[in-house]
């Protein structure tokens, strides 16, 4: 393994030699609890640094001037809480953007109770997310709520500006009009609605993918509550989700061919806990570490023998490309590979997923290592590598690396009373 320069003031790691301007630095091999701690730490800066200054929310990505993610803000909410934990930052200076984040929340455009998935940070106004996808943003939404109803459970009772907080925040997830996205009754939800176009988008929402919280959030509303027959037969396509198939002797129980993308194992599990999670159709914690094994073991195979895959450089999720964007998976290939993937698999793949992080950090360093930790994606291949940022892959690195380590959000998130009614009304155990 080569020796590596790392700035101990920023933990910036260069390759051995090119430390210039960055002093002191030093020669130093960090313990994998150390290199966790610093992916958290700078990682996490993201969400703190690239926090909109009039309202708190997320920069969709680092250059995006004032479009802000509800989606991306609800995985900062999120941050925020382990910021304040790890000492990141103060309990005031988390409480200070909670406060900014929840009043701009109250203020900014909504439809029926429902976030749109981009917003102008200072005005509050919808941002189209594309022509017709100029209102409400059902499953963004599902990630801000996740998000708030962590925050919440987080707060203190007894406390006067927190319990007053928690007061706003139950108001805000009350408004949010699940069952009016069934369109008047179908047994599916529908993810966007648009005071301009109406329903023309005309996604329903079926899985198995990123959209479980979705469901199970509309299911634990305690005023706007979907009935069970609209997660079975909506998400669960009547069963269809069902997989079943092995892939590379790895059973997949739901989803698409090969598993998808990986951040269908992320976003709806950041702090939906997957540990002792079933219902009748997969044990959700088999689901999601196979499906990080498979997505692992295509890389390893490397059917189109892209550069640079292998055991320890792996990962397939949605992120940047040498192109464009894509969600990039085993069907959707182009060689690009996206550390969030393989970093925020980490409570299902805890070896496999430090074994990347290391080689990562150590061996690529800083080719994609920056100030807000990893860059979001790179393709060997095509000797392409980016030096871009964005909430929806910063996020569950920190995340989904607190949940291996502690459970805090996971713990945060179940022990809200709706989450396990909701849970309970769909049939699931947890």
């Amino acid at each position: 393994m080569k020796s590596l320069a790392i700035c101990v003031l920023t933990g910036t790691v260069l390759l051995a030699g090119t430390a210039s301007g960055c002093k002191p630095e030093v020669e130093i091999q960090l313990t994998d609890e150390k290199l966790l701690d610093l992916v958290q730490h700078q990682s996490f800066k993201y969400f703190y640094d690239f926090a909109h200054p009039a309202s708190g929310m997320v920069l969709e990505r680092n250059t995006s001037g004032d479009i802000v993610t509800s989606g991306g803000s609800g995985f900062g909410l999120m941050a925020l809480i382990l910021g304040m934990e790890r000492g990141f930052i103060t309990r005031q200076e988390g409480l200070e953007q909670l406060e900014r984040m929840v009043t701009f929340l109250e203020t900014c455009d909504r439809y029926h109770g429902v976030w749109p998935h981009w917003l102008n940070g200072g005005s509050g106004e919808v941002v189209p997310f594309s022509p017709k996808d100029n209102g409400a943003d059902l499953v963004e939404t599902a990630f801000l709520v996740q998000g708030l109803i962590t925050v919440r459970q987080y707060l203190n009772d007894g406390l006067a500006g927190e319990e007053e907080l928690k007061e706003r925040i139950n108001t805000l997830w009350e408004e949010v009009e699940w069952d009016w996205f069934t369109r008047g009754g179908e047994e599916v939800l529908y993810w966007h609605w648009s005071p301009e176009f109406d329903w023309e988008m005309n996604h329903a929402i079926r899985g198995h993918n990123e959209t479980l919280i979705t469901y199970v959030l509309a299911a634990s509303s305690p005023t706007h509550s979907i009935d069970s027959s609209v997660y079975h037969k909506g998400y669960a396509r009547n069963g269809e989700i069902v997989n079943g198939v092995d892939y590379y002797g790895i059973k997949l129980p739901l989803g698409e061919e090969l598993g998808g993308p990986l951040f269908f194992s992320h976003y709806s599990f950041l702090g939906l806990d997957p540990r002792n999670l079933s219902d009748r159709y997969a044990n959700y914690w088999e689901q999601n570490v196979n499906h990080s094994l498979i997505n692992r073991q295509y890389c390893i195979e490397n059917p189109n023998n892209f550069e640079g895959y292998g055991a320890d450089c792996w990962g397939l999720t949605a992120s940047d490309n040498h192109q464009f964007y894509g969600a990039h998976s085993p069907t959707n290939d182009l060689g690009v590979i996206t550390p969030t993937a393989a970093v925020s698999s980490i409570p299902y793949t805890p070896e496999q997923s430090l074994q990347a992080i290391r080689h990562f950090y150590y061996e690529l360093g800083d080719r994609l290592w920056g100030d807000y930790g990893f860059y979001d994606a790179f393709n060997q291949s095509q000797k392409w590598w980016t030096d871009s940022y964005l909430a929806i892959d910063q996020g569950p690195i920190v995340i989904m690396i607190e949940n291996y380590r502690t459970g805090l959000l996971w713990d945060l998130f179940m022990s809200a009373p709706e989450v396990g009614e909701g849970l309970q009304k769909l049939g699931f155990s947890f």
